[in-house]
């Protein structure tokens, strides 16, 4: 049950994040429905073809519709209403992020796949659909331009299967690699963390 609260606030994070960036966009009511729809479900989706689970997520529960659909009309009328906060977009990603990534690690993780498996799961699960997101809005996605991302899910998946091989339950387990995750995320958005860059010579 906790893991299925927790999806479905992931897909209403998603769904606020997709909201967001079609607005900045500048795309009609029915584009932001579009845009927060493939947000929130893409990276779900991807995970669920991958790992033969049929059917997908959505379409087994349509309860992560009606979500989304919820969460895209409250997002429409509060922006309608009140300034968007500087780095809203970032920070609804980051917590998405955190929640789907942990989310489908433990998805991939109750397959009894390797730990590699898990991980590069969990990551494509978090980061798929904001991927989604910024390729159809004509942005340099987050994943490949904005510090740390990528690397966060990974860390805070890392995390997740480390505390649970020392002993740490499940739960918490989950609510560490979720927090970690954000925080990473958030230290690139304020703190301008990010990994090395490749410098090619001249």
């Amino acid at each position: 049950m906790l893991l299925y609260l927790f999806d479905l606030a992931g897909v209403a994070v998603f769904a606020v994040s997709g909201v967001l960036a079609a607005g900045h966009a500048g795309l009609d009511w029915l584009g932001v429905l579009v845009i927060a729809s493939v947000t929130a479900v893409g990276g779900g989706t991807l995970r669920d073809l991958l790992l033969n689970r049929h059917p997908v997520f959505w379409i087994s529960d349509v309860r992560h519709v009606y979500v989304i659909l919820v969460a895209t009309v409250a997002s429409i009328a509060w922006v309608h209403f009140i300034p968007i906060p500087e780095h809203a977009l970032a920070l609804a990603d980051a917590l998405g992020l955190g929640l789907f990534a942990i989310t489908g690690a433990q998805i991939a993780e109750e397959r009894r796949l390797p730990a590699v498996i898990v991980t590069l799961v969990g990551t494509m699960t978090g980061a798929a659909g904001g991927l989604m997101r910024d390729v159809f809005t004509a942005h340099v996605p987050l994943l490949l331009s904005s510090g740390i991302y990528g690397s966060a899910a990974i860390a805070g998946i890392a995390a997740y299967l480390l505390l649970q091989a020392a002993g740490a339950s499940r739960r918490w387990a989950f609510h560490a690699g979720v927090v970690l995750i954000v925080a990473l995320r958030v230290g690139g958005i304020y703190g301008g963390w990010h990994l090395p860059l490749l410098q090619l010579p001249a």
